[in-house]
This record gives structure tokens, C-alpha cells and sequence, in this order.
């Protein structure tokens, strides 16, 4: 991820929490696939820009980088879930392809 400025006034599409983090969370209503996403990495307020690539609906994840399947999501610095199917940067993360270990 290169480091971006945004531009005056504009907000973030995207939140991360940490450097490490694999996937970052959609913070408004109607992100559209081709979206070019201001992503701010909170821990530092460090921010870059990822393209969506679905239409993914606000509180969802995307993915930051290429994840294959039985990799880990990474979300607060934490284990958060199996990812199950390939997923490519800049997707829809969710049920779909992304599980729980817990069961």
C-alpha cells in the first residue's frame, strides 16, 4: 500500500486499525464496484486509495491484498475468520468467503 494525501474535505471510504490488518471496513452508504476508496489506517492515520471491485454495502469488509483460501483475516491486529474462497484486493469479504473459526 502506498501512502496517499486526501484531498481537502474528502472522507474516508475505507477504515483499517492496523498496518497488518488484510482487510478494512466500508464506512459509507453506497460504495459502488470501481470506486477509486480513500482507506485511512487508524492506528496512524496514515491513508491509500483501493479501487472496490463489488458494490459492497456499509459495515462490510474488503479485502486489502490477494487472499487465497485457508488464509487468516486479519482485522484489529486479531484473527478474525478462515477465508474459504480466493478473494482478490479490493472484494467483497464476507459469509460468503469468510468463516468463523470458532465452529
Amino acid at each position: 500500500m502506498t501512502e496517499t494525501k486526501p484531498i481537502p474535505n474528502e472522507i474516508p471510504h475505507l477504515l483499517v486499525h492496523e498496518q497488518a490488518d488484510n482487510v478494512g471496513v466500508v464506512v459509507v452508504e453506497g460504495l459502488t464496484a470501481g470506486t477509486e476508496m480513500l482507506c485511512c489506517i487508524t492506528h496512524d492515520n496514515s491513508t491509500f486509495r483501493l479501487t472496490a471491485k463489488h458494490d459492497v454495502p456499509i459495515g462490510h469488509k474488503i479485502a486489502l491484498a490477494d487472499l487465497k483460501a485457508g488464509d487468516t483475516a486479519t482485522k484489529y491486529g486479531e484473527d478474525i475468520g478462515k477465508i474459504i474462497a480466493d478473494i482478490g484486493q479490493g472484494e467483497h469479504v464476507h459469509t460468503h468467503n469468510c468463516k468463523t473459526k470458532r465452529w
